[in-house]
């Protein structure tokens, strides 16, 4: 037998649900389940990727942590990853132990949301463990509170075992019947190499920056290249402008390969971006069309370029190293 724990809290040493979750896995492992748990904290990048762990699981405990309002973000995430990539037929042949353990009010709502979500996706949802905990030490002290976790282990272990049979929710009906097509129609393959790609920040990026280079070529065919590329450096400049407080100074920033400068004027909230001369801006500058379209895309900053000597200047180098602040590209 194999249980699955996915944890949605933030992983603090005063959290009392990883007292719990530490509880359920001794219990578990002496009745010889192996269990494999799950940080969604440590697996942000990757939480799209995790529904396809619910095939090995003979049964999951979704544990997390309500510490102002709801379920928390990384579980939510997980969720939402479940109904949108997650193999619905597997996920009905699983029974689910929410824990939940709150600092604050909640704990009871949040119960209820973990409940509702996994009967939405299909599951069974076991008997659960919740609590407030105002001193996380005195719980984890508490010999009757020990042995009541260690009583629902023991009860998941024999509702697994037994395939104990649940009675009918609404919420199977709601699922049937209102949401039939609210998810994805993908086989579970498809859904399992969807959400490789969707987690894959490499990939999506990478398809976004051939779009855009796609996109540029065309425009470039037919003729548009120079207007283009002043639309696109001034858009982005002001699309990214947040303004500072008494601020006032100005770049002028010479694109060598395209023959032109731009220039950049900031006094206060207002922003002039153009093309021309100014021979007393505070800041000179000279880089490559490529190094700029770079920084509005903010694949490097406006410093890094300096740094790396893709990117000469000179003038006030504290309106210089501002720039950055200024631009959130």
């Amino acid at each position: 037998m194999k249980v699955n724990i996915y944890y949605g809290g933030r992983g603090l040493i005063e959290d009392p649900t990883l007292y719990v979750m530490n509880k359920l896995t001794d219990v578990l492992n002496e009745l010889r389940v192996e269990v494999t748990r799950y940080n969604l904290y440590e697996e942000k990048n990757a939480i799209a990727m995790l529904p396809k762990t619910l095939k090995e699981a003979d049964g999951v405990i979704l544990a997390t942590t309500v510490e102002w309002l709801g379920i928390g973000g990384y579980m939510q995430q997980f969720l939402d990853a479940c109904w949108l990539y997650g193999d619905k037929e597997q996920i009905s042949k699983l029974y689910m132990l929410p824990v939940v353990m709150a600092s604050t009010y909640g704990e009871r709502e949040a119960m209820t949301t973990l409940i509702k979500a996994w009967e939405l996706l299909g599951g069974k949802a076991s008997e659960d463990i919740c609590a407030y905990v105002d001193d996380h030490v005195e719980f984890e002290t508490n010999p009757d509170y020990a042995a009541l976790i260690e009583k629902k282990a023991e009860q998941l272990y024999r509702t697994i075992n037994q395939k104990v049979k649940v009675l009918p929710s609404s919420n199977n009906i709601v699922k049937k019947n209102i949401l039939r097509y609210s998810s994805l129609d993908l086989t579970p393959q498809e859904s399992e190499q969807l959400s490789i790609y969707v987690s894959d920040d490499t990939y999506v990026k990478k398809q976004k920056e051939d779009i855009e280079e796609l996109s540029q070529f065309f425009k470039d065919m037919i003729g548009g290249n120079n207007t283009s590329a002043d639309n696109e450096f001034i858009k982005d400049i002001k699309g990214s402008f947040k303004p500072l407080a008494d601020f006032t100074g100005s770049y002028a920033i010479t694109i060598a390969d395209q023959h032109k400068t731009l220039i950049i004027e900031i006094e206060g909230e207002v922003i002039k971006c153009y093309y021309g001369e100014k021979e007393d801006a505070d800041v000179q500058a000279k880089a490559e069309s490529d190094i700029l379209r770079k920084i509005v895309r903010g694949k490097v900053t406006f410093q890094q370029a300096f740094m790396a000597g893709d990117l000469t200047a000179k003038g006030n180098f504290k309106i210089l190293r501002t720039f950055d602040q200024l631009f959130e590209f």
